[in-house]
């Protein structure tokens, strides 16, 4: 499927200016694009999780932090949040919600779709390896997303989120963080029924 000569509508900030539970659902089937260092490569969003700032103790603007690194989950709604994961790989989140209430949604995972020889190449993985972006890191590393990208604006430029059809989702709790107590419950991650392209394959529920 080659998307270059026809990519869908770029999504507006219009959006992202909801609930990050209701964007992290409607993430799931949009096209995630790049244009890093000149070459498109695109991948279809098949798994996001949901994070809901100061009242949620997995986010990082849990009671309201405000440091440099999470400055732009403070608004506007439409711009990237992209940190490093691990102290090794980079993460790539949407700002939501209105200006002042930091919420976000992290890109757990692709569907690799156009470019994925590039994919392959920067990943240092065969093309059509099933790997090739199933984890927030490994999804940046193939589209080219690293730290330098922190506040780009989703509705124009290198990276941007473009519309696409709809997909059956299942939700289930989030990956990685007991350290959250009663929050790491919540059945904030959401994936694409049935793909093979999800980062862990436990999704219970509707």
């Amino acid at each position: 499927m080659g998307l270059s000569t026809d990519i869908p509508p770029t999504l507006p900030q219009s959006f992202y200016r909801r609930s990050a539970l209701i964007v992290a659902r409607e993430c799931i089937g949009k096209f995630l694009v790049s244009r890093v260092g000149g070459t498109t490569t695109v991948g279809r969003i098949v798994e996001t999780e949901a994070y809901r700032g100061p009242d949620d103790a997995a986010a990082h603007s849990y009671r309201g932090r405000r440091t440099p690194r999470t400055e732009v989950m403070f608004g506007p709604a439409g711009y990237a949040y992209v940190f490093v994961l691990y102290g090794m790989h980079h993460a790539f989140n949407v700002v939501t919600a209105r200006r002042g209430k930091p919420e976000a949604v992290l890109i757990r995972a692709i569907q690799p779709i156009e470019g994925v020889p590039v994919m392959a190449r920067r990943r240092r993985l065969p093309v059509g390896h099933r790997s090739l972006a199933d984890g927030p890191g490994k999804l940046c590393q193939a589209l080219g997303i690293t730290k330098e990208h922190y506040g780009a604006d989703l509705t124009q430029g290198i990276i941007t989120i473009t519309d696409g059809p709809r997909a059956p989702v299942v939700a289930s709790s989030r990956v990685g963080i007991d350290y959250a107590g009663e929050w790491a419950n919540k059945p904030w991650r959401f994936a694409e029924r049935g793909s093979v392209f999800v980062s862990k394959v436990r999704s219970t529920s509707v």
